[in-house]
């Protein structure tokens, strides 16, 4: 579906989309979104279920969700994004829509399509919001991307083989390697 001519768009837009078509909108600018690959869903199902898990585990009050799952970012009309993974510790923040405001944790898969917008809109615009943690999962690579927005650092890059510390968990480690 080609995009009207450029402006500032809101969340009506996004509900008027077509059954089964996708799209997130960062300060009133659409950003299209492919379907997913098989390497991609298959990172968000199994980080999904090692994150949930835990949870579950440690009786914790976060939850976890997968997109589509409606994240508005900001209390505007001009801010709506579907984050990979959700982890969201404010229950207050839950609704039968989504979450309103910043989730505590957001995993983004990098597609070649998305890798400009995660790598650098959504970056900008998750730690402006409020996220806690940021990580930047790239298949093509096999990297993750740690940013501890908590304590205003990038906390580094490591390959899937490595042992990723979760920052806003003191005992949660995660080797992407494992689960793929």
């Amino acid at each position: 579906m080609s995009l009207p001519p450029e402006q500032d768009y809101t969340i009506e837009y996004i509900y008027s989309l077509p059954e089964g078509e996708r799209a997130e909108l960062i300060n009133g600018q659409i950003y299209s979104m492919s379907p997913p690959s098989m390497i991609h869903q298959k990172i968000v199902t199994r980080l999904s279920a090692v994150i949930g898990s835990y949870i579950h585990k440690k009786h914790g009050s976060c939850e976890s969700f997968v997109a589509p799952f409606a994240v508005f970012l900001n209390a505007d009309d001009k801010n709506y994004v579907e984050p990979d993974i959700s982890v969201i510790c404010d229950k207050l923040k839950l609704d039968d829509k989504g979450c309103n405001g910043a989730p505590d944790w957001i995993i983004e898969v990098v597609s070649p399509s998305s890798e400009r917008i995660d790598y650098g809109i959504k970056l900008f615009k998750y730690r402006s919001a409020g996220v806690r943690e940021y990580w930047i999962v790239n298949p093509q690579k096999s990297t993750v991307t740690v940013f501890d927005f908590e304590k205003d650092q990038y906390s580094g890059q490591y390959i899937f083989t490595d042992d990723i510390p979760v920052c806003i968990y003191d005992n949660l480690i995660i080797n992407i390697s494992n689960l793929i």
